[in-house]
């Protein structure tokens, strides 16, 4: 089926800005898809059908797969391409059936008012999504390019920056850039004086640390103190040598199974920004710490679940790689992780106790891998000398799935 469907990248300063391509797209289409925001950019042709968006937006793709075949076109914001409606459609549709016409996004605009390069920048919508996920890159003299929610997102960004130690970062938010009415608001985050902005902006951060903020980094194990705990931690040391072994890979998701505080998970979806993560924990107190840990952290999109392994793992995704680090004598836990793992996807399991362990050489017996044992000692007083507490040795089992199971 050759292009039916034509996707124009429309600015704030509407028809004036589209091309000569993109305007006949416009003219020649039977039915014209867009926000009520964009179809008022159009005047009105007799004989073309217009249908703003439903809401729930959902239904959309019903709608608009119902005209497949007639010239249609939908009317996106800038670059639709770009955290728009372009990636769902190529998601449904063969790319052949497409045509897509893309404008200058309000990131490229707002960057090029700022003279920031556009790869130097971090990219970060908020448009239905938790705000939250800014924590994840916050680092000093880091560019942040923040898609706004509403007209208060800029105020609540303001607020979040500060609270996690970066009070100084320089906000600049565009309001309706690329348009006659575009204004740019300045402040910084502890002190913005802008409550409300227009609904329709861009914000863009320049990461300052205050003076005492420790910067957390995505390319090593945290320090044990950046989560919140009870004591059901993978310490620093085990944790980078556990996230070692589980190797995590762009858009593969973890089962962690007995998640305590959720440290793997958290560091597993830190570790790149495709990867996804399901944390199993059935007690309700470390679920709710486990939340809090993944807001502070910038991981929000982390999927909690409640109950005991193994039955609660029936009906989840089939996982890339799984860490049990609660539960592993637990009967049938380990078998089952074992069934879900996709093909060539990491097992890992960690024991402390003489059992725990026991259960791993038996398991390693049955399902093949390597294990590791660390014994850490950490330097600390010892009368008006130092002497070295040597932790707990812990035993790690990594076995990789065979690619014909």
């Amino acid at each position: 089926m050759s292009a039916w469907l034509t996707i124009v990248g429309i600015g704030e300063d509407g028809l004036a800005g589209l091309g000569e391509a993109a305007r006949h797209a416009v003219s020649s289409a039977r039915t014209l898809f867009g926000g009520e925001r964009h179809l008022a950019m159009i005047p009105a042709r007799e004989g073309q059908q217009r249908r703003p968006w439903p809401s729930p937006f959902s239904a959309a793709y019903d709608q608009l797969l119902a005209h497949r075949g007639d010239p249609v076109c939908i009317l996106a914001s800038g670059d639709p391409m770009l955290f728009g409606i372009g990636g769902s459609l190529a998601a449904r549709l063969p790319a052949d059936e497409m045509q897509i016409i893309p404008a200058p996004s309000s990131m490229s605009l707002a960057a090029a008012r700022l003279g920031w390069p556009l790869q130097d920048v971090q990219l970060v919508p908020a448009h239905g999504r938790p705000l939250e996920r800014v924590n994840l890159h916050l680092a000093p003299g880091a560019r942040l390019l923040v898609l706004s929610a509403d007209g208060d997102t800029p105020a609540r960004l303001a607020l979040l920056l500060a609270a996690r130690g970066y009070g100084r970062s320089r906000l600049s938010v565009f309001e309706r850039v690329g348009g006659p009415a575009e204004r740019r608001l300045e402040g910084t985050a502890t002190a913005w004086p802008h409550p409300l902005c227009d609904a329709l902006n861009l914000i863009a951060v320049e990461c300052v640390p205050d003076p005492e903020t420790r910067p957390l980094s995505r390319r090593g194990a945290l320090p044990d103190d950046a989560f919140e705990h009870d004591g059901q931690l993978t310490k620093r040391d085990v944790r980078a040598a556990t996230l070692a072994r589980l190797a995590p890979l762009p858009g593969e998701l973890l089962w962690d199974v007995g998640a305590g505080c959720g440290s793997i998970g958290i560091e597993w979806m830190r570790a790149d920004h495709g990867c996804r993560a399901i944390a199993i924990e059935p007690n309700a107190a470390r679920r709710e710490r486990i939340a809090r840990n993944c807001r502070s952290l910038g991981v929000p999109d982390l999927q909690l679940v409640a109950g005991h392994a193994p039955g609660v793992l029936e009906g989840l995704e089939p996982p890339d790689a799984i860490f049990i680090g609660g539960g592993l004598t637990v009967e049938g836990v380990a078998e089952r992780c074992w069934q879900a793992l996709k093909p060539g996807g990491r097992l890992v399991a960690n024991a402390v106790t003489i059992q725990s362990e026991a259960f791993l050489v038996g398991l390693r017996a049955r399902i093949g891998g390597e294990l590791t044992r660390i014994s850490v000692a950490h330097a600390s007083p010892l009368g008006r000398f130092d002497g070295w507490r040597t932790a707990m040795p812990v035993t790690i089992l990594v076995a990789e799935k065979p690619g014909s199971e």
